[in-house]
């Protein structure tokens, strides 16, 4: 779903379960107010994180975002578009501009195993160390009083 995209633990526990690709579809944009501010950061970062997820993970990652402007009322989104596929490592192998696009890519599956053994993020993962991961941020972890 749209806002699971941008948790890192979504990402992981699919991965553990056996996906090799993971998709996002996606229908995010700008506030015509924003844009010119915020813009360039808002797509970077966006295009950061689903790039994170292919690495920490070791698998494709293809995400589908709208493009056009949407309006209700007096107010207006533009989505922003850049569909955009990357391999395990992160590299962008396709990727769509602010236009309607299909995309088409390769995707080598044999790459996630070659990922996966150079970066061994999920076999060397500190699970002992992740009591707490399934509380609400400022909740006390369990076993810790409430302040």
């Amino acid at each position: 779903v749209c806002w699971d995209q941008w948790y890192p633990e979504a990402a992981r526990l699919t991965a553990l379960a056996g996906a090799e690709l993971l998709f996002y579809p996606t229908a995010i944009g700008w506030l015509p107010e924003d844009k010119p501010k915020y813009g360039a950061d808002q797509l970077n970062a966006w295009q950061t994180m689903q790039r994170s997820h292919a690495i920490a993970n070791g698998v494709f990652v293809v995400v589908a975002n709208r493009v056009g402007i949407e309006r209700s009322g007096d107010q207006s989104i533009e989505f922003w578009g850049h569909s955009f596929i990357a391999d395990p490592y992160g590299r962008v192998i396709a990727e769509a501009g602010e236009d309607p696009s299909v995309l088409v890519a390769d995707c080598d599956l044999s790459l996630i195993e070659t990922a996966r053994r150079g970066w061994p993020f999920l076999r060397d993962r500190r699970i002992d160390a992740y009591g707490g991961i399934e509380r609400r941020f400022g909740s006390p972890s369990r076993g810790e009083p409430s302040r």
